[in-house]
């Protein structure tokens, strides 16, 4: 199995969720050990001595001017994990308290917390045994860190607090006795160093990488199958076009595009027809779909920053210099998470248009609510009232979190970043896009049947017969429900993903090469 060596090799989304999911195993180098050791003697060297340092021999936020005797400097970490536990709402799922727990790592281990090493490797402990914690979804300002979560995070180090494991919530004292361990004694400015972070929002950020890559990628894959199923023309997709505007995102969406179209007999049957040009959901999916990706890439980009990160408070530098600054305001992962719930709203936005499209019957060749016998068949009219209904819920959702923010801890913490909601938020706005990608799927295929025996691009027929294996062609009302439950489990399971690459594979489908770098990999 890979090992990612924590604070020594570079993490990314994709090796945060490895890690989480237990794929790749996280552990600490001899390298790191140095300076996890060095950082945590300064720290006991502050606590021992006369001059007031932050959180290591005071209290915390508006009581930082009240010092603390080194007889009660272990208390005061207990007590910080137990007073900020203050989260409520739902539990997170498991992977994204896993990630929490990753990341977290990931930053103290840089060496500049004070934290002892024996407390990382009991966090491993719970990332490698899938013993996960039990943390609310609701409480951080994401300032401060996301104080609330990371405290329910980190309470099961102590003994208390629950936790989930193999399926079944337990005490968190009773799995430790299970495994006959013992809760960790914290040292000075540990408690502090464990719930100081952003590592909640940057969890969701990662989630959200993810899952908006592969909404984008689905978004061009059943984009291309409506084009050859509504008529549509495949020269807005080309690269002459985009040379004249070469945003990186339009560019790469257009020459997937163009790929998944090329060699379609249905392009070639329609070249001499009167139509001048097509609606813009089809047409200016480089411009829509591209500016997503654009904003994806931005997200992508500053989440790295963050994740190679130390952000929690004090700094240790060294004895001469700590700094209690602000690292772990949670404003740059807030404000680039709004922008990608804009951009993942954008995508579900333009496929209800593409759905109500399929489904008007502007084009001869497809009939009216996508069956030959209505009056009688309602067809496929009201799986639009749900992708619109989804759609207007996400337009709701993308008012952006970071644009607020309300004074806490007594006018301390006077601007905070609302990132924790903007995180929430965009996880929410994305999985309503699946629904939506699952709605449009459906029609898509729909609309593709009625193509005359004329074939498609070879990639594009093999994207139909995967459908088809699982979801018939409807030719009177059924039970559509199971229709749009079946196609989320399509997505769900990657199962058009699937499919590019086994066309690739087989040389069935070319690789673009446009910016794939960047847009592929994270």
């Amino acid at each position: 199995m890979d090992i990612f060596y924590y604070a020594k090799d570079y993490l990314t989304a994709s090796k945060a969720l490895a890690i989480a999911n237990g794929t790749i195993k996280g552990r600490i180098h001899e390298t790191t050990q140095e300076g996890i050791l060095k950082s945590k003697s300064i720290v006991k060297e502050i606590a021992d001595g006369d001059e007031a340092v932050y959180g290591i021999n005071t209290g915390f936020g508006p009581l930082c001017t009240t010092r603390i005797s080194k007889s009660e400097t272990v208390k005061l970490q207990t007590n910080i994990l137990k007073s900020h536990s203050v989260g409520v709402g739902n539990f997170l799922d498991d992977t994204l308290s896993l990630l929490m727990m990753v990341l977290k790592v990931q930053a103290l281990a840089q060496g500049f917390s004070g934290i002892k090493e024996d407390t990382l490797e009991r966090i491993i402990w719970h990332i490698d045994n899938q013993v996960v914690p039990m943390v609310p979804e609701q409480g951080s300002v994401g300032a401060s860190g996301d104080l609330a979560p990371l405290s329910h995070l980190f309470l099961p180090l102590i003994g208390f607090g629950q936790v989930r494991f193999r399926g079944e919530i337990f005490e968190a004292s009773e799995i430790l006795e299970k495994f006959n361990l013992s809760p960790i004694t914290l040292g000075p400015k540990e408690g502090l160093a464990l719930i100081n972070g952003t590592q909640f929002i940057a969890a969701h950020a990662v989630v959200a990488v993810d899952r908006l890559h592969n909404c984008l990628d689905r978004a061009d894959m059943i984009g291309a199958m409506m084009v050859d199923a509504l008529r549509g023309s495949n020269k807005p997709f080309y690269s002459q076009l985009h040379e004249l505007r070469p945003f990186k995102g339009n560019k790469h969406v257009a020459a997937r595009i163009y790929n998944f179209l090329k060699g379609s007999e249905i392009l070639n049957s329609h070249e001499d027809c009167d139509r001048v040009q097509d609606p813009y959901s089809l047409r200016c999916m480089p411009q829509v779909h591209g500016a997503s990706r654009n904003a994806w890439l931005h997200l992508k980009e500053l989440l790295e920053v963050e994740l190679n990160s130390v952000t929690d408070n004090p700094i240790i530098f060294n004895k001469d210099l700590t700094i209690s600054g602000g690292n772990f305001h949670g404003q740059p992962l807030a404000m680039v998470l709004d922008y990608a719930a804009l951009a993942a709203s954008e995508i579900g936005n333009i496929a209800d248009r593409r759905i109500y499209l399929a489904i008007e019957g502007r084009y001869k060749e497809v009939p009216k609510l996508l069956l030959k016998d209505t009056g009688i068949n309602s067809g496929y009219m009201i799986l639009q009232y749900t992708s619109a209904a989804l759609a207007s819920e996400n337009k709701s959702l993308c008012h952006p979190a970071s644009a607020d923010s309300i004074p806490t801890s007594l006018g301390q913490e006077d601007h905070v970043s609302m990132g924790s909601i903007s995180g929430r938020k965009a996880l929410q706005i994305i999985g309503n896009v699946e629904k939506i990608q699952s709605i449009e799927l459906l029609t898509a295929a729909q609309a593709f049947e009625f193509r005359d025996q004329l074939r498609s691009s070879e990639f594009l027929e093999e994207l139909y017969e995967a459908i088809r294996n699982e979801i018939s062609f409807a030719d009177e009302d059924r039970v559509f429900a199971e229709d749009i439950f079946k196609a989320g489990e399509l997505i769900s399971t990657g199962t058009l993903e699937k499919v590019y690459k086994n066309c690739l594979q087989s040389g069935k489908l070319e690789e673009v090469e446009i910016h794939k770098e960047e847009f592929q990999t994270y």
